[in-house]
């Protein structure tokens, strides 16, 4: 095995949580955070569709009365505030069948590709996910999105149990949250399970992995 090779059979591509809620109706700066990702997601995307490399859009996919979710005991929310007077409150979701858990225009979504509703932080968690990628004899995901702390963090953390290959786009997911904890996730971590590549890298071994 050697860290340059790519089997394009064998590879498909995982956007996490690239979701109207988090994009286009979020706040500006927020919106302002994760424009970079977005623009490569999208390099991303454009790739993996010439390269003819499945696409897999995981997606938020609560009910509007907040009944997937439970309030767990934490010091803080999930932006690290502390709960006021200490009292744990359920937070919002992105809400299924509405806008907000619509994957973003920008990726160009279609009825060909897949689409994994989720209820907890990790993509794998009780959905379809792992099924999916074995019943087309996948073994390598490259991953986008965000919030690279949060359900990315978990997704990997899932694959690489499940003895997935994991490509993670460096600049092709972030977090509206501390931008330290993205970039540990990126130095520190991920580079023990997976391989950790810039956006350029991607589009680069996907590239030569068609032309050998």
């Amino acid at each position: 095995m050697n860290v340059r090779f790519l089997d394009l059979n064998k590879t498909a591509v995982l956007f996490f949580d690239i979701l109207n809620g988090y994009y286009h109706l979020a706040d500006p700066a927020t919106k302002a955070k994760k424009r970079p990702m977005v623009e490569n997601a999208v390099r991303i995307m454009k790739a993996a569709r010439s390269a003819g490399l499945p696409i897999f859009f995981a997606k938020g996919n609560h009910r509007p009365d907040n009944a997937t979710s439970v309030a767990l005991i934490t010091d803080t929310n999930i932006s690290l505030k502390p709960w006021p007077g200490g009292e744990v409150t359920t937070s919002m979701h992105v809400t299924a069948d509405d806008t907000s858990s619509t994957v973003i225009p920008e990726l160009e979504p279609s009825s060909q590709d897949y689409y994994i509703p989720k209820y907890r932080w990790s993509a794998f968690y009780q959905t379809y996910l792992d099924l999916a990628l074995r019943a087309r004899g996948i073994d390598t995901i490259i991953v986008s999105g965000g919030s690279t702390d949060v359900g990315v963090a978990a997704t990997v953390f899932a694959a690489r149990d499940l003895d997935y290959n994991v490509i993670i786009g460096q600049d092709a997911c972030a977090t509206a949250h501390e931008p330290r904890a993205h970039d540990a996730l990126m130095e520190w971590i991920f580079p023990r399970m997976s391989r950790v590549r810039t956006t350029d890298q991607i589009l680069q071994v996907i590239h030569d992995a068609g032309v050998k």
